[in-house]
């Protein structure tokens, strides 16, 4: 959903009657739903076209490594926010927070990676970076220039040498208990918001936090054009995540306690009326359709967040396809109410007097 949704090109799915059908059967309406509208709402997906983009041979990646008991690390992070999504279209930094360890200590800090793809050779990133983020520091010697296919496996975090087949097995590099939870972020976050960031996270030693900047053609496909709303404005996303080792309730409660917090922290620094969310990093404190029952009013309070105005196009949809509301989970899409449902169950509760 969102930048993948950008690039479809037609799906073969199972309707609710057991139709299958592809954008140019009867299903061109229902594909405006299925790029950045969420799953298990609609329908099953069997295939899904891609339209391909051009990458260059070589690409180059590197990671920066920074610590906030460094004295320029508040101001450093406050300069990303204002560059990050305005550099070239080529370069994605992101910016992964997690605990700093520090051996035969007890002081805690943060440890902030710069993680970074960029289409180009290392040469031209040095440029790039000495023209737009110079702040970072970056050097030769930090870049790695590498495949396509092998910077999918560094960004995901996979040991060098990994071979590409092991994306095929679907298979998740760490298992855990966690609760994520998202933001978007179109204004600067002042230093003293971040200073308080920073302690926020230090109450706790299991997280991560990760900004994803926006920007580029992300920015110029109106957020309309597709279910996906979080568009042109945005600077970042945020993804929270608090992680915990074992299944006690009085574990798992410390931890959606400290989440829960963060996120109140933060309302002031985030987007607002609504305070949007990424419907992929699926937050059922949000709120939730109950015991399988769907209200278009009570899923306006996270359809909005994850889709915005979009919410309401998603809604007129779902009633056409799927009426009786067959694909329906914790926050799927609700049909609206039906006068013909309601008008046949009249018709059946009539025929069971008269027999």
């Amino acid at each position: 959903d969102g930048w993948g949704g950008d690039i479809g090109g037609d799906v073969r799915l199972v309707d609710p009657k057991g139709t299958i059908l592809t954008r140019g059967a009867r299903g061109g309406v229902l594909f405006g739903a299925l790029g950045g509208g969420g799953g298990g709402s609609f329908g099953v997906i069997l295939a899904w076209k891609v339209k391909l983009v051009r990458v260059p041979t070589i690409v180059t990646t590197f990671t920066v490594a920074k610590s906030s008991l460094d004295p320029g690390f508040t101001k450093l992070l406050h300069r990303w926010q204002q560059v990050a999504d305005k550099l070239d279209d080529n370069l994605f930094i992101r910016v992964e927070f997690m605990p700093a360890t520090h051996p035969n200590s007890t002081q805690k800090s943060l440890q902030a990676l710069f993680n970074t793809l960029f289409l180009g050779s290392a040469d031209e990133l040095l440029r790039v970076m000495g023209k737009g983020f110079p702040e970072l520091g970056l050097q030769l010697k930090d870049c790695n220039q590498i495949s396509w296919i092998e910077a999918v496996l560094y960004i995901a975090g996979y040991p060098s040498g990994t071979s590409p087949e092991v994306l095929l097995k679907g298979r998740p590099l760490f298992r855990n208990y966690f609760k994520a939870k998202s933001d978007f972020v179109r204004e600067p976050i002042p230093e003293a918001g971040l200073k308080g960031l920073w302690n926020k996270l230090l109450e706790t030693d299991s997280f991560i936090m990760i900004w994803n900047p926006y920007g580029g053609m992300m920015s110029r496909i109106p957020e309309d054009q597709t279910p996906f709303p979080h568009r042109n404005g945005t600077i970042y996303k945020i993804q929270y995540v608090a992680t915990w080792q074992d299944g006690e309730a009085a574990t798992a409660n410390k931890h959606m306690a400290w989440i829960n917090d963060l996120y109140d922290y933060m309302e002031p620094y985030v987007s607002k009326s609504p305070r949007e969310a990424y419907v992929n990093y699926r937050d059922l404190s949000l709120g939730m359709n109950k015991d399988h029952n769907t209200d278009a009013n009570n899923a306006r309070t996270w359809g909005l967040k994850y889709f915005k105005n979009n919410f309401e196009r998603l809604v007129q949809i779902k009633t056409k396809f799927d009426p009786e509301n067959f694909f329906r989970h914790e926050q799927s899409i609700p049909p609206l109410p039906s006068s013909t449902k309601t008008t046949k169950r009249r018709q059946r509760v009539h025929h069971k007097r008269q027999c």
